[in-house]
């Protein structure tokens, strides 16, 4: 197994700033966690941070994210977007996501949908990879954007049958077995591919470059985003993040900003700025 230093990463990366300053280490709790701190503390812009083994990693919802040493793409992104407006920050998620589909598309031939607002899935519904955003705020501007990518890539779910136990405090807010919500791009394929983990970071970090700098002149990639994502048109079932009540609608689109657009029954649209989407 290649570990993936920085001075491998950097090796022929086609980038001014998007992982050109490298921070990798063998183990850590979460990368998101640790950017914050160096973020806090002046990192600059397009750093990397990466870890080959993540023990607490989070996704949205304070959910654990397992990925054992070797097996996943564990990195977070430092943005500083000065430019950006504080309610279009989750513009960063939406390029994030759509640079990693294309890598993975680029490598492998693998075409992964998207599932607001962070997931990439494949068709069958299991989830291949997940995004955290994270940012912090000096008054109306942005001072700084952490976005957190897991990438499945060379870890079998098929033996984790047990249910994820509930968040503390919160009832009823577990999750099925993993064997039945995950899979990889080993599981996808049918073989080894802990060797794409170079190309596939490599190209994604290209990517992300190339679509920040059309965000920085003023290019919304919510529409592209937006194309991609399951469930357009279709009833879906929405689940409140503060008190865990779930409703139905259709899936109109999405703003610019990321929200989700539901109808309701009787017409109203409803604008759905933080939840989970089941499709029905």
């Amino acid at each position: 197994m290649t570990k993936l230093s920085g001075d491998l990463i950097r090796h022929k990366l086609a980038t001014y700033t998007i992982g050109q300053n490298v921070l990798s280490v063998e183990q850590t709790g979460s990368t998101n966690t640790e950017l914050k701190r160096l973020a806090r503390t002046g990192a600059p812009e397009g750093l990397l941070y990466i870890a080959d083994e993540q023990l607490v990693g989070r996704g949205r919802l304070e959910r654990d994210w397992i990925a054992p040493a070797g097996s996943s793409l564990l990195i977070s992104l430092l943005f500083r977007p000065s430019f950006l407006p504080p309610d279009r920050v989750q513009q960063l998620t939406m390029i994030c996501a759509l640079a990693m589909v294309e890598a993975i598309e680029a490598e492998t031939g693998l075409s992964p949908d998207l599932k607001w607002p962070n997931d990439l899935i494949w068709h069958d519904g299991k989830k291949l990879a997940g995004i955290l955003t994270e940012a912090e705020f000096e008054g109306n501007q942005v001072s700084w954007v952490v976005v957190g990518v897991g990438l499945n890539v060379n870890i079998d779910f098929s033996s984790h049958t047990a249910r994820l136990p509930d968040r503390p405090g919160r009832p009823g807010t577990g999750s099925p077995p993993l064997g039945e919500i995950a899979t990889s791009l080993s599981m996808i394929l049918g073989r080894e591919t802990t060797h794409l983990r170079l190309p596939i970071l490599q190209g994604f970090l290209q990517k992300v470059e190339r679509r920040y700098e059309a965000i920085k002149q003023g290019q919304s990639p919510h529409q592209e985003w937006q194309a991609r994502l399951i469930g357009l048109g279709q009833m879906v079932t929405i689940t409140n993040v503060a008190d865990n009540q779930r409703w139905q609608g259709k899936m109109i689109g999405v703003s610019a900003t990321g929200a989700l657009q539901v109808e309701r029954a009787d017409g109203q649209i409803e604008t759905v700025l933080a939840g989970d989407v089941t499709l029905k």
